[in-house]
């Protein structure tokens, strides 16, 4: 088998690079954690660039940068039962598929995805995304160096679901 192909939605194995973490120095995720894509694009040098969004059981802090993930999608996708929500506010950016998607161990690399979030709530993700974005409370953690892994949302039209 073959890893999967990124698209919006999709919930994937990732090592995330918080924000706060990248600004301390460090350079590698502390764990792997589920991730949901949230764009992918091509770059004008061909590579294919995805951000992704965290998932984590810490509750948000400001209720507008996150969503909720409703049990039944965190059944269906594998999560625990804990309390699970994508954060809004930053993302990692990286060129697909680059050494941080991670399989389950043991596992081929189609066991990178664990399955997709539901239309509506992919819908509804991209909105607040998008607004938060737009009013600049998102950050990219670029966790790829070369100069091709430019992703501008104001290049990238988001498909709808």
């Amino acid at each position: 088998m073959s890893l999967p192909t990124p698209q919006q939605g999709l919930v994937i194995r990732y090592a995330y690079l918080w924000h706060e973490e990248k600004a301390q120095g460090q350079d590698e995720g502390v764990k792997d954690r589920p991730c949901a894509v949230i764009l992918s694009a091509q770059s004008e040098a061909g590579d294919l660039i995805v951000a992704v969004l965290p998932i984590t059981h810490s509750p948000p802090h400001d209720p507008e940068l996150a969503m909720a993930i409703p049990d039944e999608t965190k059944n269906r996708l594998g999560l625990d039962q804990s309390p699970s929500w994508i954060v809004l506010s930053e993302a990692n950016k990286f060129i697909w598929p680059g050494p941080d998607v991670r399989p389950k161990p043991g596992e081929g690399p189609e066991s990178v995805a664990m399955g997709f979030l539901p239309g509506y709530f992919i819908e509804v993700l991209r909105q607040r995304y998008l607004a938060l974005h737009e009013q600049r409370k998102t950050v990219y953690v670029a966790r790829s160096s070369e100069d091709s892994a430019v992703l501008r949302l104001s290049q990238v039209v988001i498909p709808r679901s």
